[in-house]
């Protein structure tokens, strides 16, 4: 499908007010060609002749052609403008579903800025459009051609002079489109580099405050807004070569009328009315050569937003719904890795992993940044495709599952929290919209979010702010973790959500997790040891492999990666001589803090 054709489907559903729109515009442009004729008469009639009982019914006529063509062309304007509005809700209807169907590889690739752009400056481009530009060109073409057909009945020679101007009009035309089009293609482009800078910036502002980095900023932003700048000059220097050319050709026209035309009615081969009326006639062509430059820009501005849309939304996912997908409403919770590799840009994500994980166990995944943890839930998830290998949930390769049921069973707590500009209810609750406020409550304090939500003014009613600020970085954890609980999933995935809480709170969330009637298979990726030490599985992936798998027990034994990386976190404590005195000494400390509390 070309943009072209795009755009139509989206158009023809608003046919009707277009049609409209395209039926009047002829009657309002012939109705525009009985001024000028009237005017003359005015003038050979009543002027000259003195048909004085003429005058009131001639600007009867003048007045009733006036207040017709002006109330044709309110309707023609309402009918495109209803059009365009209709068309732009769908094309953004369009476009934003589009967006949300594409996977996690398309946003990697594409700036949020960018992708604002196409909704907000571009999408206006095509609205302006259909509602004044299409009317605007089919009026001009039909002011022109009536005007010029008006001007034969009048005056033959007068209207042979005036067509010698047309080819030189078509001629700029033709350059001005040539020359034009690439201008605009930059100026977008560059819009869309500023406006993701804005965005960027904005977004990190507290970023941009915490290394006084406010100078720096701004003089990278006025770099960009001078490339802006520049990009639009060089397009304005190109249209401005043009519109010159056009409003000469219109003087040219005027010229031609004004000295052939009087020499003619001083020789009596013309009279003075009919003077009038070519001089009315004249402002009907002159008209729409001056608007053709203007109309050209529009339509060429029309064209390059079209297009940059539509280079947008024509992507194809790499992750698809498949054909005859599985749907399973509920899981049980039994995940399979077989020998599965990731590559991504050319780079070794995972390579040959393979883990089966029982329902209802709780799986712990560490290893160095960088090793593949998150990527290997991404697979279980499904946003991202196994280069090699594959991926099982309850025995179905998750690539013949519906989407919608494999996420639906999925509870994630990503590493990345994000929450929406809403109330701690609803940002709760956005996985199940539907609930009650007692089950909105119920995940809170199985997060162990519930004591600092009731101590906030408005409760579960606070609004937070974009992205959750004005919250701290546990309690955005928590209140992510009450958001993956409420889905009652039979897969909670972990994502290094307790790394800023503290030990304490760390206890009680995998207390309350355990303490679940359904007993869920828990994924849970960390960096702290405390985290996963009572995991009934851990994996230790290391350069995208997994290099160590085991209990907590087992593990130390080993004398591999994982004891390191206890031995690190917990130097003071190699005294011990086995985990068993480790978990005592744990349960100490734990029970002095909550003393101390």
């Amino acid at each position: 499908m070309t943009p072209y054709k795009w755009f139509y489907s989206h158009l023809r559903k608003h046919a009707r007010y277009i049609i409209i729109g395209l039926t009047i515009i002829p009657i309002a442009s012939a109705l525009a060609v009985i001024n000028p004729k009237v005017s003359g008469s005015i003038v050979d009639l009543v002027m000259k002749q003195g048909n004085v009982s003429l005058l009131p019914k001639l600007i009867l006529l003048l007045v009733a052609t006036t207040l017709l063509r002006s109330g044709i062309r309110f309707v023609m304007i309402m009918s495109m403008e209803k059009a365009s509005q209709g068309t732009l809700y769908s094309l953004r209807d369009s476009v934003y579903k589009r967006l949300l169907l594409q996977d996690f590889n398309f946003y990697n690739k594409n700036r949020t800025g960018d992708l604002m752009s196409r909704q907000t400056g571009d999408m206006d481009a095509i609205r302006h459009f259909i509602a004044h530009v299409i009317y605007a060109t089919v009026e001009s073409i039909f002011v022109f051609c009536f005007a010029l057909i008006m001007m034969f009945t009048v005056n033959i020679k007068m209207a042979f002079m005036m067509i010698l101007v047309l080819p030189f009009t078509a001629l700029t035309t033709y350059f001005q489109v040539k020359n034009i089009k690439p201008a605009f293609i930059k100026s977008r482009l560059m819009f869309s580099r500023l406006n993701s800078f804005a965005q960027e910036n904005i977004s990190g502002n507290r970023v941009v405050k915490a290394f006084a980095k406010e100078d720096y900023e701004i003089e990278k932003f006025d770099k960009e807004n001078d490339s802006f700048k520049e990009v639009q000059l060089e397009g304005a220097v190109i249209w401005a070569k043009y519109i010159p050319v056009f409003e000469f050709l219109s003087n040219v026209l005027t010229f031609l009328l004004m000295l052939p035309g009087a020499i003619m009615v001083i020789n009596e081969q013309m009279t003075l009315g009919n003077m009038v009326t070519m001089s009315g006639y004249l402002w009907m062509l002159t008209t729409p050569l001056r608007t053709a430059g203007w109309l050209i820009n529009d339509i060429q501005r029309f064209m390059t937003s079209l297009e940059k849309i539509f280079s947008t939304i024509s992507h194809e996912p790499d992750i698809k719904k498949p054909s005859n997908a599985i749907v399973k409403k509920h899981l049980k919770g039994s995940v399979r890795f077989e020998h599965v590799t990731y590559n991504a840009d050319d780079e070794d994500i995972l390579n040959d992993v393979s883990f089966e994980i029982k329902p209802g166990q709780t799986v712990g995944i560490i290893g160095a940044t960088g090793a593949g943890k998150s990527t290997l839930m991404n697979l279980l998830c499904r946003f991202y495709d196994a280069s090699e290998g594959n991926v099982y949930v309850d025995d179905i390769n998750v690539k013949e599952m519906d989407l919608y049921s494999l996420r639906q069973n999925i509870g994630m707590a990503m590493q990345d929290v994000f929450l929406f500009s809403d109330t701690i209810e609803g940002n709760i609750a956005y996985g199940r919209p539907d609930c009650s406020f007692e089950e909105v409550e119920w995940a809170a304090k199985v997060a162990n979010a519930d004591s600092f939500i009731k101590a906030m003014p408005e409760g579960y009613d606070t609004i937070v702010g974009e992205r959750g600020m004005g919250l701290s970085g546990g309690q955005k954890q928590r209140i992510s973790l009450a958001r993956a609980l409420l889905t009652d999933p039979a897969i909670i995935i972990l994502d290094d959500t307790t790394s800023a809480v503290d030990m304490e709170t760390e206890t009680r969330i995998q207390e309350e997790l355990t303490r679940l009637q359904d007993k869920k298979t828990v994924f849970i990726i960390a960096h702290r040891i405390s985290s996963i030490k009572d995991a009934d599985v851990i994996l230790v992936l290391d350069n995208g492999r997994i290099v160590e798998k085991g209990t907590h027990e087992e593990l130390i034994q080993k004398r591999g990666y994982y004891d390191t990386v206890f031995r690190h976190q917990y130097g003071e404590f190699d005294r011990l001589k086995n985990s068993s005195e480790f978990r005592e000494y744990i349960k100490e400390q734990q029970k002095e803090a909550l003393n101390y509390g």
